[in-house]
């Protein structure tokens, strides 16, 4: 006779599968049915599924935290006949999907009343949620490979919310190339894990990994994929000119791409890195990619006058930073930083009228005195706690470093004109990012799979200094010295990242004039119309 606790498991695993299929059945009927009435219902019966949502993982988390102190709760046991893979990581990424999603449909809900895409918003909306849920739910590589695909594709809609808008079409077809790019390689990846593994089921590999060894041609092949997969969805450098160009799309839309779609890349890799041996070609991929990114965009931020474009750039950077964590092995600082700037970036682009009249305050012009000396004094406090307790940035030396310098540049920003008690509370909150870290990588880190085996080469290692050498003195010297004829000279390469998106952009852009011509084109036609004096 089962348990009280099996059945009460077996519940809550179904409810927990059947609340995104609701929400795929929620938006088939919204975008069937022609009545306003039925489909403001639809609105807030999809609120309230995705309320239902948060408090169905809130449950599966305490079950899993049941089980981590002796209690079974058969959790994966009940979830592998249902498709479900009940983990730390699925349930942060779950709560974290759910609650920014109804929030951005709160917001929709009155920001699109009586917009003319208030009708085909909720149904997209939905699916691309949903989308989400299943790829973060399932235990199986398949259909996290058409999860992903299924994300993208049901994006693509919202960016084209507007048909009438040339160059917001001509964006959405350009990061709709650049996706199915990444699908290729995602596919790619999925077939050659299979191919040494023999199972497509993700605990059946992550235990294959520790009994016949994660190491082969065909995974060495597989990381270089998944990166390239996870760079490609991240718009990281040179893949990031569509994610400026996409921002025509109406807010709410912005903020599910800049607050969950394009952390997807990270997400694949803190569910798959099991699957790999240590350091890999993928790892150093990442490094580099992600480490160029967060340079040039951090940067490229500072020389932007549109708020959204300064987003935009921002999204880039800690997209980079991320990546970069994972290329490290700081898996867990990764998964904090990628549920960390979902919750800020859709707070950044819902409040945007709010974020405009922030930036209005006075930031710029040399440091003064007394702001050197609480940056010292702050750096050097984060860096004696870090000394005495390197367990808290798991005794990785470059991440300590960077924790460092955030301490640092948080109170080198302290705009001017502030008061001495102003001075002092920033002072205060870099200080405590050091313990806070530390406090949320003790609640985070259970999420997260060990990995006893990790260790960066020495050529990685060395690269990974040099970039964090290079981001803290080209701070520096734009803090201290930003009248140099040679750093204005550098202000409009920055604002656009040094061109670096132009070789993908070209191509992407021919692509997408040709697929959108193809599209409009009459049959009678036999020529594509690229731009003004320009056929094929």
């Amino acid at each position: 006779m089962p348990s009280i606790i099996s059945v009460l498991s077996t519940s809550v695993l179904a409810t927990w599968l059947a609340l995104p299929i609701l929400l795929l059945a929620l938006a088939g009927f919204a975008n069937w049915t022609q009545s306003k009435t039925k489909l403001a219902h639809c609105w807030s019966l999809a609120e309230s599924v995705l309320k239902g949502l948060v408090v169905a993982t809130s449950v599966v988390g305490v079950l899993l935290l049941l089980r981590s102190v002796g209690i079974d709760t058969q959790l994966p046991e009940l979830g592998a006949p249902l498709g479900l893979y009940p983990d730390g990581l699925s349930v942060w990424m779950a709560l974290m999907v759910s609650f920014v999603a109804w929030v951005i449909l709160r917001y929709a809900r009155d920001y699109l009343r009586g917009d003319a895409a208030y009708p085909v918003f909720l149904p997209w909306f939905l699916t691309t949620v949903a989308s989400v849920l299943v790829l973060v739910f399932t235990n199986h590589l398949l259909v996290l490979a058409f999860a992903w695909i299924g994300v993208s594709l049901a994006l693509h809609q919202l960016l084209t919310l507007y048909p009438e808008r040339a160059e917001a079409r001509l964006a959405a077809a350009q990061k709709f190339i650049t996706s199915r790019l990444g699908d290729l390689a995602i596919i790619a990846a999925v077939v050659l894990i299979w191919r040494h593994y023999g199972s497509f089921r993700i605990p059946e590999i992550y235990a294959l990994a520790g009994e016949m060894g994660s190491s082969s041609l065909e995974l060495t092949i597989a990381s270089v994929l998944l990166a390239v997969a996870a760079a490609l969805k991240c718009a990281q450098i040179p893949f990031h000119g569509w994610l400026i160009r996409v921002m025509e799309a109406p807010t709410p839309v912005s903020a599910l791409l800049h607050a969950g779609v394009i952390n997807l890349g990270g997400f694949l890799w803190l569910r798959l890195f099991p699957v790999f041996d240590g350091f890999t070609a993928g790892h150093f991929l990442l490094l580099v990619v992600g480490g160029v990114t967060a340079i040039v965009a951090v940067f490229a931020m500072m020389t932007q006058s549109s708020v959204k474009h300064a987003l935009v750039w921002s999204t880039n950077a800690q997209m980079g930073f991320m990546l970069f964590e994972i290329a490290l092995g700081a898996y867990t600082l990764a998964l904090l930083h990628l549920l960390a700037h979902s919750l800020y970036k859709a707070h950044s682009l819902l409040a945007s009228g709010r974020t405009v009249r922030a930036t209005a305050v006075y930031f710029s012009g040399r440091p003064g005195a007394a702001q050197l000396v609480l940056a010292g004094l702050a750096s050097g406090l984060a860096a004696a706690i870090l000394w005495l307790l390197p367990e808290l940035v798991e005794n990785k030396t470059i991440l300590a470093a960077l924790l460092v310098l955030a301490v640092a540049a948080a109170v080198l920003g302290t705009p001017h004109g502030s008061t001495a008690r102003a001075r002092l509370s920033i002072f205060a909150m870099a200080v405590s990012l050091v313990p806070l870290y530390g406090l949320l990588n003790m609640i985070l880190g259970p999420a997260v799979a060990t990995v006893d085996t990790f260790a960066l080469s020495p050529g990685a290692a060395f690269i990974a200094w040099t970039m964090l050498g290079l981001l803290a003195v080209l701070s520096l010297l734009v803090l201290f010295l930003p009248e140099r004829a040679w750093l204005q000279r550098l202000n409009l390469p920055l604002g656009h990242g040094l061109y670096l998106d132009q070789p993908f952009e070209h191509v992407t852009r021919r692509w997408a004039r040709r697929w959108l011509q193809a599209g409009t084109e009459k049959p009678n036609q036999s020529r594509y119309v690229l731009s003004s004096g320009e056929t094929s």
